[in-house]
């Protein structure tokens, strides 16, 4: 059976998330600071009169923050959280391309010498010479952060 994934850039890197997860991608907005979150917390943004939690994925991953340019974007995606579901903006350097493979072309994902978590990691693209992490979204973000996310944006 084949699924679509999202990829998108992180610094030099490429990563890949179900696309089920996604709601939609849109320009990053004005960005309001959230005094004392967490370093990954960028802030939040105004998505039609709804407050967006806005989280750098790139720092979450322990890469270098995000350096705005034309190509920075937001990935506005819904997770489940025990109570309610939490729409939260995931903001990556680039969104590349829509991929569909079969469940046979994602690899488990080997001891990486990687900078993120790997249980972050749902399993390995390889696309051309390329590899491309895929991400298991209901690991990336923990129940506490969802917490704090859905605090946020209430």
């Amino acid at each position: 059976m084949k699924k679509s994934y999202l990829t998108f850039k992180l610094s030099d890197k490429t990563f890949a998330l179900e696309i089920e997860n996604v709601i939609e991608i849109i320009e990053v907005p004005q960005i309001t600071i959230i005094p004392k979150a967490p370093e990954h917390m960028r802030g939040v943004v105004n998505l039609r009169g709804q407050v967006l939690p806005l989280i750098d994925t790139s720092i979450k991953f322990g890469l270098p923050a995000i350096k705005m340019d034309i190509n920075t974007c937001i990935i506005v995606m819904d997770i489940p959280s025990l109570d309610k579901t939490v729409r939260f903006g995931a903001m990556v350097n680039q969104v590349l391309d829509v991929l569909e493979k079969g469940e046979e072309h994602v690899h488990e994902s080997p001891s990486l010498e990687a900078n993120y978590n790997l249980e972050f990691v749902k399993g390995i693209i390889k696309s051309d010479e390329d590899f491309i992490v895929v991400l298991d979204i209901h690991k990336t973000f923990s129940t506490d952060e969802v917490r704090l996310l859905k605090n946020v944006g209430d």
